[in-house]
């Protein structure tokens, strides 16, 4: 007969994991609280709906690795959930979190976790509970995947879309950190093939948190049409996701800067201009549809947001003018 052999042999300290929950229970609303989070909507709302978000950080994860900096990442995760969120006038109130890994780092999972937890506290949300699981075999040794998931509400008749959307509004472009959290896989290429320097200040800054701008718009009464957080696939992808059909976006690019980080990826000579726009946000972080009344509040509760651009009518998709 084979020797006995045990969980920890196989490649599963439970040791470790439990002492992980107990060091991460003081960021959790309630500490732990059994195997879900039980929390209340508000009571004071009329006809609620809520609103529901998923995403990741992609792999921006294997490069902040690979740069020893990932204190970042937290932030991103949160970011990438709350911002798609709140695209629909609704304010985030719980956020989950999984964190997953081929052997467990304490220190650095612990990193990982403060990041969602400030990024939660800092976008008006609770960081409700989530799950940390080790899975040797399936990650390889030192690499790990984020995922989360956001949970809000909205009143019913205050929900943001394309349906409020009318000829003549206008764009308001507010700028990105940088390269948030898309078109990593690019960046990778390019560093790895030594045509980008690796420097993790320009490359690897956190997702803007633009939740917490879209909810000073509201408390402010700026009238919102519509929203769109500028992800994967660029402007191209995500503008026309807040238009309804018959109207497009028409923007000026002269109007806004793309960025340093951006800059430096064109600078390679490497990614040509379509692909870029095609692939990064250049620097807007979030687009919001205003009518032209708004404009002057929208630009004062926001200091560095700017006109980029008007709805007009014609084919769906974004003109560049």
């Amino acid at each position: 007969m084979d020797d006995p052999i045990s969980y920890r042999a196989a490649g599963v300290d439970i040791d470790a994991a439990r002492r992980h929950a107990t060091a991460i229970a003081p960021l959790v609303a309630g500490g732990t609280a059994g195997f879900a989070a039980a929390r209340p909507l508000p009571a004071d709302m009329r006809n609620p709906l809520i609103v529901t978000a998923a995403d990741g950080v992609g792999t921006k994860l294997l490069l902040a690795r690979a740069l020893g900096w990932v204190e970042g990442l937290g932030q991103d995760l949160v970011a990438m959930c709350v911002n798609d969120l709140a695209c629909t006038g609704a304010d985030a109130l719980g956020f989950l979190d999984y964190l997953a890994v081929g052997a467990l780092d304490a220190d650095e999972a612990m990193t990982l976790i403060a990041g969602i937890a400030e990024a939660c506290a800092a976008s008006g949300c609770e960081l409700v509970g989530g799950e940390t699981a080790e899975m040797p075999g399936l990650y390889a040794p030192g690499h790990f995947d984020l995922a989360g998931f956001a949970y809000g509400v909205v009143e019913r008749d205050e929900l943001w879309g394309p349906h409020r959307v009318q000829p003549g509004d206008l764009v308001v472009g507010i700028p990105s950190s940088g390269l948030h959290s898309n078109g990593f896989t690019l960046v990778r290429a390019l560093v790895d093939q030594g045509a980008l320097a690796p420097n993790p200040t320009l490359l690897l800054a956190p997702t803007r948190l633009h939740a917490p701008e879209l909810a000073a718009l509201r408390r402010a009464g700026v009238p919102v049409h519509s929203a769109a957080h500028i992800t994967g696939g660029g402007l191209a992808q995500n503008l026309p996701r807040a238009m309804p059909e018959g109207l497009r976006a028409a923007l000026d690019p002269a109007t806004w800067s793309i960025g340093q980080a951006a800059e430096a990826i064109l600078a390679t000579e490497r990614v040509s201009l379509d692909d870029a726009w095609a692939t990064f946000n250049m620097g807007l972080g979030m687009c919001v549809v205003v009518p032209q009344s708004a404009l002057d509040g929208a630009l004062a509760v926001i200091g560095d947001a700017r006109t980029v651009g008007w709805v007009e009518e014609g084919e769906p998709g974004v003109r560049f003018a």
